[in-house]
């Protein structure tokens, strides 16, 4: 068990290193977004992220239901952030 628990610290390490950098296109977004005229929330993108969480999760035969909740989450802390910055209708304050 001691080793396996390792691997599962090390696995978690790494996915939060791809939070990390997820998290630093959100900001790059945000950088783009004010100038293209986009709000924080696209309903379509939202719903594309989420269904391309669980084709993604389909296709490596994980759980599509679970997978679709943590991204659904994911998403929303990820416009939260936006809106802090840009407001709810996308114009940088």
């Amino acid at each position: 068990m001691t080793a396996l628990r390792a691997q599962i610290d090390l696995t978690d390490k790494a996915l939060m290193d791809l939070l990390v950098y997820r998290s630093s296109l959100i900001d790059r977004a945000i950088d783009l977004k004010p100038a293209a005229g986009l709000p924080a929330r696209t309903a379509d993108r939202v719903e594309q992220v989420a269904q391309n969480a669980r084709q993604n999760a389909i296709d490596r035969g994980f759980d599509p239901d679970f997978a679709e909740k943590l991204w659904r989450d994911l998403i929303e802390w990820s416009i939260a952030r936006e809106e802090r910055v840009l407001g709810a209708d996308g114009s940088a304050s």
